[in-house]
């Protein structure tokens, strides 16, 4: 027997998930600054780590973004397949948690709707990336996060041959590392 879910509930499920991903830092961050601030020598690092500490507690205190950059909606979804949605469409409701999360939250919306052309800001942050995997059961497990968009901005591609092989790849990966440096 299908196990019968509302719409509606996924729509708050969503809101509450990216505003706390805005919001709050996971332990997993918070103990990484710790072990950080333990073996950091710099005094300017270490006021830096200060600051971020600080900034993620003031975040989460006051429900402010945790950065301005508030990105794409990125949602991992693990759909069982004796789930029925009752009342609505899943991804509209998806899509309608993301915009309430964004809209509600004061969250910066950085979505175009026409990223190649118009550039056209969706105002709503929508739609969100939905990567989605059926999978046995009757629950539905999500998984998201903010996506800030300045990580686009350090790339570069290159083509190379079979014959420059595994050593070819990391002479590629650390001369890119190397040029993106201070100079």
């Amino acid at each position: 027997m299908a196990r019968e879910i509302p719409a509606q509930q996924i729509t708050d499920q969503v809101e509450k998930l990216f505003l706390q991903c805005n919001y709050v830092i996971g332990q997993d961050i918070r103990c990484a600054f710790d072990r950080a601030l333990a073996c950091e020598r710099s005094p300017v690092g270490c006021q830096v780590l200060h600051q971020l500490v600080e900034n993620s507690e003031i975040a989460a205190r006051e429900e402010v973004p945790l950065c301005q950059d508030t990105g794409m909606a990125i949602l991992f979804i693990r759909y069982g397949q004796e789930v029925r949605i009752l009342g609505g469409d899943f991804s509209e409701a998806v899509q309608e948690g993301v915009r309430r999360a964004y809209g509600e939250g004061y969250l910066r919306k950085s979505v175009v709707d026409d990223p190649l052309f118009q550039r056209r800001n969706t105002r709503d942050n929508t739609p969100a990336m939905l990567y989605t995997e059926i999978v046995p059961g009757d629950r539905i497990e999500i998984l998201g996060g903010a996506k800030g968009f300045g990580s686009e901005n350090m790339s570069a591609v290159k083509m190379l041959s079979p014959a420059d092989g595994l050593e070819g790849a990391r002479r590629f990966i650390l001369d890119t590392v190397r040029s993106a440096g201070p100079n």
